[in-house]
Parts: structure tokens; C-alpha cells; sequence
């Protein structure tokens, strides 16, 4: 039988804490990406909204309608909106104005999701316009029009996480 010494028995011991400290600095939650400057907003949130417009003009049966985006200031909307839309149902073509994306104050990804909901509800009151309106149900028609583009959203949302 062979000696063994207290320090061998203790070595593994002894050593479990300098792993520890050795492996604890590899074990990093993923970072978040850098948020992109105002100029790059403004082209990533471009490119997005073109294939959001895409999608929800299928998704709602306007793929008929010529349907374009404008990037817009803050002055030139109304006050208290991040967007609105003109059309010509004639000619079956209108223009979504949205917020630019470098005039938000939030984060990206945040950014990208407000201008989503925009072009959504902008869809919505395109998809209602052959109904009667008045100034007395404005507010009314654009309380139900949020509720909508949020459970649309929403049903988007779930859809694309239960996809991966």
C-alpha cells in the first residue's frame, strides 16, 4: 500500500477553483449588436419595410394596389403620429409615410418593430377606405385599427417563433 498524502488528496480540490476562474471568463452571454449610426438606420430600416410592405400586402389581399414607403421628419406629419397614408383608389396606388428611422429615440430593433406596426396600421385603414368615415368615428376607426395591427402582429410573432 502505497502513502498518500494529505496535499495529493487535496490537490483536485485546490485546483477546482482556479478552473473555475480560468473557465468562468469564457462563459459570456452573446452581446447585443452594436446599434447601427443614423445613416445606417435609415438604410436597414428601408430595406426592412420594403419586405414588411411585401409581406402584409400579400397577407391582406392589396397586392393589387401600387404601394410605395416615404421616410419622413417629424414635421412633416401630424403632430403626435408616426405615420399616414394617401391614396387614390382610381389608380389603386398610395404612399405610406413613416417616421424615419433616424428621428426615433429607442433602440433598432425597437425602431424596426414601431415602423413595422406603422406600415400595418397605414394597411389597415387602405383595406377600410371603401367604408364610410367620419371625423365623429376617427378616433374610434383608429383605436380598433391599433387593436387589430397589434393582434395581427401579435398571431406574426407567435407564427415566427414557433417556426424555428
Amino acid at each position: 500500500m502505497g502513502f498518500v498524502s494529505l496535499s495529493s488528496c487535496l490537490r483536485p480540490f485546490l485546483l477546482f477553483p482556479f478552473l473555475l476562474g480560468v473557465f468562468a471568463g469564457t462563459c459570456v452571454a452573446p452581446e447585443t449588436p452594436p446599434e447601427p449610426d443614423a445613416r445606417e438606420r435609415v438604410a436597414l430600416a428601408e430595406t426592412h419595410l420594403r419586405e414588411k410592405l411585401a409581406l402584409w400586402q400579400r397577407r391582406l389581399k392589396l397586392e393589387d394596389w401600387n404601394i410605395s414607403i416615404v421616410m419622413a421628419q417629424p414635421k412633416e406629419l401630424r403632430r403626435r403620429t408616426l405615420g399616414n397614408i394617401r391614396w387614390d383608389a382610381d389608380k389603386k396606388t398610395a404612399v405610406i409615410r413613416v417616421l424615419d428611422a433616424a428621428a426615433y429615440q429607442m433602440p433598432f430593433l425597437a425602431t424596426l418593430r414601431d415602423m413595422e406596426f406603422t406600415v400595418v396600421h397605414e394597411l389597415i385603414h387602405l383595406e377600410l377606405s371603401s367604408l364610410p368615415r367620419s371625423e365623429a368615428s376617427r378616433r374610434e376607426e383608429e383605436h380598433a385599427i391599433n387593436r387589430l395591427t397589434d393582434a395581427l402582429l401579435l398571431l406574426d410573432r407567435e407564427d415566427n417563433s414557433t417556426s424555428r
